[in-house]
């Protein structure tokens, strides 16, 4: 890791934490709802990194022949959070691996976050080459979310798929997102 890259991360969590202060209050601002088939699931995203680094594991394989290329555009369907669905995003990596949703409980208190989209196979500690099944008790890597790295957490279902980090501008205003991670190829469709 360069200075640079200890530099741009430092920064980008100040900024963030800065940014999850002052908006503590602003209705607008509240939880994410994220609404699954079986439930209704009410998950926080007050505290989860929007923008990173644009670190990956090492061991994650870039993909060989993405339906988005690397520099351009999609438009994001997903709805992980405000802002997100309808967006217009550029590609900044693309890579072959199996995505996961997964319910865990933050290491830092309060409930048990469901149905997270997404974990990758290369952020989760028990994981080999062979896809997790639903159920599976596991130990997650990723550090997308406050208290999200080192938790326990549990398979709900897994996808092998392209997974992709997007840089996109909020349809609901305020900075630009960089390095997102991760959309999957179904959430992402073409510029017309």
């Amino acid at each position: 890791m360069t200075v640079k890259n200890l530099m741009v991360g430092i920064v980008s969590s100040i900024a963030i934490f800065t940014l999850a202060a002052c908006g503590t209050d602003n209705k607008e601002t509240s939880p994410v709802e994220e609404t699954t088939a079986s439930e209704n699931v009410h998950t926080d995203h007050s505290d989860m990194n929007h923008s990173s680094s644009g670190e990956v594991p090492e061991d994650l394989k870039e993909a060989g022949n993405p339906a988005y290329k690397i520099g351009s555009q999609a438009i994001l369907e997903a709805d992980h959070m405000k802002g997100m669905k309808g967006a217009k995003a550029t590609i900044v990596g693309a890579y072959d691996t199996t995505a996961y949703i997964v319910s865990y409980t933050p290491l830092t208190g309060g409930n048990t976050v469901n149905d997270h989209k997404w974990v990758i196979q290369e952020e989760i500690k028990e994981a080999s080459n062979e896809t997790l099944k639903p159920g599976t008790k596991v130990t997650l890597e990723a550090d997308h979310m406050e208290g999200m790295k080192g938790a326990a957490a549990e398979i709900e279902s897994a996808e092998k798929t392209t997974v992709y980090m997007v840089d996109y501008m909020p349809t609901t205003g305020g900075d630009e997102v960089k390095n997102h991670k991760w959309v999957t190829e179904s959430e992402l469709s073409p510029i017309k």
